[in-house]
């Protein structure tokens, strides 16, 4: 009989990467886990032999009726969901010029209105609970832009903006908002969950098309460990007050300090020419 004490856990995206890897140290715990993939025999086997802490079910975050199906069985088999990690989504790599309109599309379906929708039909367990966390697996392109990244950085951004706004409604609630994001980990991201629309313009050669050839030149050499990126989360779901924010990775956290800071300098830098649109007697 599992203990209605131990913690659940709702992970999309379980198939392979932090998805796969969070899910089993969540098991190793004794906690309770729903895991997810858009083919459910996929996950299965890593919750043989639980003793019903494992759930695995089939979901595609782009289809509504799975989403609402998904979380109807987890609340229906545990009763509760004491954390949703938005983990499902892939990366889509061209040069803004050169990207096509079906991928973008699609890889907003995925990595944004996916995870909207899922993360709406989780809220009214979690503010019927009165807690929740919610982590969202963002990626250091969802702080900064990169060449060759301007789609898959947009969706990322998104969420970004709109956990911002998560964070502050679901404040007083009881359910807490964090985003991750990690910079390169060994988790075959280019092998496995990355598109492309190859460089075909000569004056992107060097920008984009540099970046998209060299994506996965360094595939399964990166410095982040998703076990450790797994424990990572794991703690910040056990501190009262997890961060907004969690950069994962010396690559991710020196280019975000770098960035923030540049901003912030040249914010600071334009103010006069910022407050002078004001209107004059506006305070």
């Amino acid at each position: 009989m599992v203990p209605n004490t131990t913690p659940v856990w709702f992970i999309s995206g379980c198939s392979t990467g932090f998805g796969h890897e969070l899910a089993k140290l969540v098991l190793a715990r004794g906690w309770r886990v729903v895991v997810t993939a858009r083919d459910a025999a996929r996950v299965a086997p890593s919750v043989e032999g639980t003793d019903g802490r494992g759930l695995a079910l089939a979901l595609d975050v782009t289809d509504q009726d799975q989403i609402a199906h998904a979380v109807r069985s987890a609340h229906e088999r545990f009763g509760r969901i004491d954390v949703l990690v938005n983990n499902a989504g892939y990366g889509y790599q061209a040069s803004v010029e050169e990207g096509d309109e079906a991928e973008i599309r699609a890889q907003f379906d995925a990595n944004v209105f996916g995870l909207f929708a899922l993360t709406r039909a989780v809220l009214p367990i979690m503010r019927a609970q009165k807690a929740g966390r919610i982590i969202n697996i963002t990626s250091v392109a969802g702080l900064i832009g990169f060449p060759g990244s301007s789609y898959y950085a947009a969706s990322k951004h998104a969420v970004e903006g709109w956990s911002d706004a998560l964070a502050v409604e679901g404040a007083p609630l009881g359910i807490k908002v964090t985003c991750v994001e990690p910079g390169p980990f060994r988790t075959d991201w280019a092998g496995r969950s990355l598109r492309q629309t190859p460089n075909r313009i000569e004056a992107y050669a060097e920008t984009a098309g540099a970046r998209l050839a060299g994506t996965s030149g360094g595939s399964g050499k990166q410095a982040g460990d998703p076990i450790r990126a797994g424990e990572a989360m794991i703690h910040i779901t056990e501190i009262p007050d997890p961060p907004r924010h969690l950069v994962l990775g010396r690559m991710a956290h020196d280019a975000a300090t770098a960035k923030y800071k540049e901003r912030a300098a040249e914010i600071a830098a334009w103010r006069d020419a910022g407050l002078a649109t004001d209107y004059p007697d506006a305070g």
